[in-house]
């Protein structure tokens, strides 16, 4: 299973650029570039800071797909 996550798509829709969401979630902007590319799971607490700044439920900003 993979984990997809809509955080560019919220970022623009917000105005956020990577930076300033990493800044709000307490993380680097590395980490936000690696979450939105796949690369990185963030650790449940970092993806409840991630729904929470986007008033988002959690199952709205990242979801479990199938290996493709």
């Amino acid at each position: 299973m993979l984990l997809k996550n809509r955080l560019k798509e919220l970022r623009a829709r917000d105005g956020y650029n990577q930076t300033e969401l990493a800044k709000l979630a307490q993380v680097s902007r590395q980490t936000i570039s690696l979450i939105e590319r796949g690369e990185y799971t963030p650790s449940v607490v970092i993806a409840l800071r991630i729904a929470r700044i986007f008033q988002e439920p959690l199952e709205r900003v990242f979801r479990l797909v199938e290996d493709e």
